[in-house]
């Protein structure tokens, strides 16, 4: 399992170009150097589901009061979604491989196996094709997500069988999942947070 996210993580294919990790490019704040607004969106954060202070969450402690409001969606996002746990992290990490973040995918993949994502599936979205054998519910995931990424909206045959599979909660549970983990992927790579190991996995360029 390990070298199937390994191997994921090395071809995963960025929309764009190559990043080059050099560093975070905001430090982290010490909790006894936090303002009092900072201070409490971080208490909130680590005495939440989550545990700790990881990811994007240093970045957006800069502006305290939307790390507040998005941690709040994201805790939603992440923890209390109508859809299933198996197709919110397959969602994550096809946001992840979109925008070519190196964190995103490392703290994610690991969470869609343990969902019960199938390791070839995962290893496909990391090299950025269509799986070739999904689960019903995944094949119209992976339709909807790459329509809305492609063409920015999404034909009546995809939303049908959405609305079928998931409802109208779910659809726009799709679409909220999709919008958040975007803002945190683009903060994760603005930022150049890397994996915690601080192993640099290099990226492919998408062939065009």
């Amino acid at each position: 399992m390990k070298s199937i996210l390994r191997i994921s993580a090395v071809t995963i294919l960025l929309a764009g170009s190559a990043l080059a990790l050099t560093g975070e490019r905001m430090p982290q704040i010490p909790l006894e150097k936090m303002t009092p607004q900072q201070r409490a969106v971080a208490e909130d954060i680590m005495a939440g589901p989550r545990g700790g202070m990881r990811g994007p969450f240093n970045a957006w402690l800069r502006s305290p009061e939307l790390a507040n409001r998005l941690q709040k969606v994201g805790e939603y996002v992440r923890f209390n979604s109508s859809l299933d746990k198996r197709l919110n992290e397959m969602a994550i990490c096809m946001t992840a491989q979109h925008w070519g973040s190196q964190y995103e995918w490392y703290a994610h993949a690991p969470l869609a196996l343990k969902a019960g994502l199938d390791p070839a599936v995962l290893k496909a979205l990391g090299e950025g094709r269509k799986p070739d054998t999904m689960k019903e519910d995944e094949a119209v995931v992976w339709e909807f997500i790459t329509q809305l990424r492609r063409d920015h909206n999404v034909d009546d045959a995809i939303y049908a069988k959405a609305l079928e599979k998931f409802g109208e909660k779910g659809i726009v549970d799709l679409i909220a999942v999709n919008g958040y983990y975007d803002v945190v992927s683009m903060t994760l790579n603005v930022s150049r947070v890397s994996p915690p190991d601080g192993e640099a996995m290099p990226f492919k360029q998408a062939g065009r």
